[in-house]
């Protein structure tokens, strides 16, 4: 007898006994008593279920009083799945989303495949009796069922091991992911009572695609930032808290700003823009960082102007000296170095992670050493004068153009004069294409060059 001789004799006698199991079931609800009835429903069920191959994972929405981490999960994940469905499907869509999120529906199934394994997910709504009389499915108006959602994930029982250890963690991790890219970004500001508020949506449109400075150094970035978001398991087994700093230094006009936006919009971080000068008190300079979301950056522009850092030698000078209450007043309600340097790198800014911190200037001499060390600004950029890779770049965002006949006499020109990206920008956005606007350019580099001395 063939393989597929034996599998419709198994399936036929499965069939057989289920049908039996529904016959005897429907007889004994008629002419027995409820017990039991109850009593040889349940034996057949456990009958049913030992001849089944299939094992289901019932996810319900809620666990108790707390909202379940695996239903959340199993939600967002479906949804990139949710095009396989046959008939119906949900939408949705919150201000935090940048897109519109798609669900199965109740009587929808979805198919999936793990490595092999076959798994089969729907979505249950069922109606269950209230047993507290303010858990009402309508907002306890007098009804006495609630409803109760949930997926069920099904599969056969010789997979459980793989669906527990393997498939659930790459669930939660991939909805993670999906729902972290989802995200809508804002950019923080502090008010006036030391609290972050969020600003307005960010939506620079700044990409490290579209940003204009050196090709060479904009890759270094992106590997680096790469590595971080990477990098838990190393920051775990190291014993460091999972953040990064990164200074950009260098003159106005060389795409500081630009690049934080590109940061941002690359990693999906959210940007907390804290002004040193509206924080009153180390005490509050540490809440704001404590209070700050994970998967984010702390930018601090101009950080040698925006108000004077005594080094920690003069602090402790200051210690030594006799003032009056009025000086030692002024005096605590001033952010110090030492207080920077807690709330960046103290034991408090572990507790967060995936954490970026960039601090900005156009003097990197007049900082402090203890600032730049590695641990606070792990990696230091230099945004100098307009490189001919990235003029290439801003002649293809502004002009469209990524070769040209004069492209060979303004690289030449470039070596010579210093001249920042935001000054070419200034002179490509005067005309509107290449043959107009380039022999500008060119003629703008020669007069800087005169005027230098070169």
């Amino acid at each position: 007898m063939s393989n597929n001789t034996n599998s419709t004799v198994i399936v036929s006698a499965v069939a057989s006994v289920a049908a039996s199991a529904m016959l005897i079931r429907s007889v004994t609800n008629d002419l027995l008593p409820s017990e039991v009835s109850d009593y040889f429903s349940s034996k057949l069920y456990s009958l049913r279920r030992h001849l089944s191959s299939q094992f289901t994972i019932a996810i319900e929405e809620d666990q108790g009083m707390m909202w379940n981490q695996v239903y959340d999960a199993a939600e967002v994940y479906l949804s990139t799945k949710a095009s396989l469905a046959r008939h119906r499907v949900r939408a949705s869509k919150s201000e935090n989303d940048k897109s519109v999120a798609f669900g199965i529906d109740k009587d929808e199934e979805i198919f999936d495949d793990f490595e092999g394994v076959k798994v089969t997910w729907s979505f249950v709504r069922v109606f269950e009796p209230v047993t507290n009389r303010h858990d009402y499915s309508n907002g306890g108006n007098g009804s006495s069922k609630k409803v109760v959602k949930s997926y069920e994930l099904s599969f056969h029982k010789k997979h459980k091991e793989k669906i527990f250890n393997s498939y659930l963690p790459f669930v939660l991790e991939r909805a993670k992911a999906i729902k972290e890219a989802n995200m809508a970004l804002n950019l923080y500001t502090v008010d006036n009572e030391n609290e972050w508020i969020p600003g307005v949506p960010f939506s620079h449109p700044m990409s490290f695609k579209t940003l204009a400075i050196d090709a060479d150094l904009k890759k270094e970035i992106i590997e680096d930032l790469d590595k971080f978001v990477k990098g838990k398991e190393f920051y775990s087994r190291t014993g460091k808290a999972w953040k990064r700093g990164y200074l950009l230094y260098g003159p106005p006009g060389t795409g500081k700003t630009s690049l934080i936006a590109a940061m941002a919009n690359y990693l999906n971080y959210d940007i907390y823009d804290l002004d040193l000068t509206a924080v009153d008190t180390n005490r509050e300079l540490k809440n704001l960082v404590l209070n700050m979301s994970n998967r984010s950056i702390l930018v601090m522009e101009d950080i040698d102007c925006t108000i004077k850092l005594q080094n920690r030698e003069e602090e402790d000078d200051d210690d030594d000296k006799e003032k009056d209450n009025t000086e030692r007043d002024k005096k605590n309600s001033k952010v110090t170095l030492s207080g920077l340097l807690n709330a960046i790198d103290g034991l408090w800014s572990c507790c967060g992670e995936e954490r970026i911190i960039v601090f900005t200037t156009n003097h990197k001499e007049k900082l402090d050493p203890a600032l730049l060390r590695p641990g606070r600004m792990d990696m230091h950029i230099h945004l100098s004068y307009c490189t001919f890779s990235a003029f290439q770049q801003l002649a293809f965002n502004y002009l469209g153009v990524s070769d040209h006949c004069h492209f060979h006499e303004i690289e030449e020109l470039l070596g010579e004069v210093q001249v920042t990206p935001a000054e070419i920008a200034g002179e490509l956005q005067n005309k509107n294409n290449a043959e107009d606007c380039l022999p500008d350019l060119v003629n703008f580099l020669h007069n800087k060059k005169m005027v230098e001395g070169k």
